[in-house]
């Protein structure tokens, strides 16, 4: 026989010839089948790496952009703190528009005429307000124009 456990069943007499010969073109024929079986499955998982690798690239596109924007973020943070100018709560109220509502930021006299002539301008650091100079304001902006809430610029 060749199959050492077959034997031992026959010997027992648990099965017959008939049915160890059976057993025995069965599995080779499953084993044929199994090596006729065309390489499409390589194809297949050639195409799940492919688009894996794209989503892998997409996804690494996305946080290294994500991440250039938090830098950018910080970078605008850090120029409204070092650059900013004095507010005055007993100076002069100077009105500026922001998403269609009027809002009010007390400064010196100085302060307010030079955000009137383009030499200042008021940005947004979370929910406050601060007063910057005009070349800050542009660094600003080329971050961050969401940040640059009033600046005449050109004035």
């Amino acid at each position: 026989m060749g199959n050492p456990f077959q034997d031992q069943l026959l010997k027992a007499g648990l099965v017959n010839k008939k049915q160890v010969n059976k057993a025995q073109h069965e599995k080779r024929v499953s084993k044929k089948q199994n090596n006729n079986t065309p390489p499409v499955e390589t194809s297949q998982i050639k195409q799940e790496l492919a688009a894996q690798k794209k989503r892998d690239k997409e996804l690494n596109r996305q946080h290294a952009e994500e991440k250039l924007q938090r830098e950018r973020l910080a970078q605008v943070k850090q120029l409204i703190e070092q650059n900013r100018l004095e507010k005055d709560d007993r100076g002069e109220a100077y009105n500026f528009v922001e998403e269609n509502k009027i809002k009010r930021i007390y400064v010196s006299t100085e302060i307010a005429d030079q955000l009137s002539r383009g030499q200042a301008a008021i940005v947004k650091l979370g929910k406050s307000y601060e007063v910057v100079p005009a070349k800050v304001a542009q660094q600003i902006a080329s971050r961050d124009k969401e940040a640059l809430v009033a600046f005449h610029a050109g004035g």
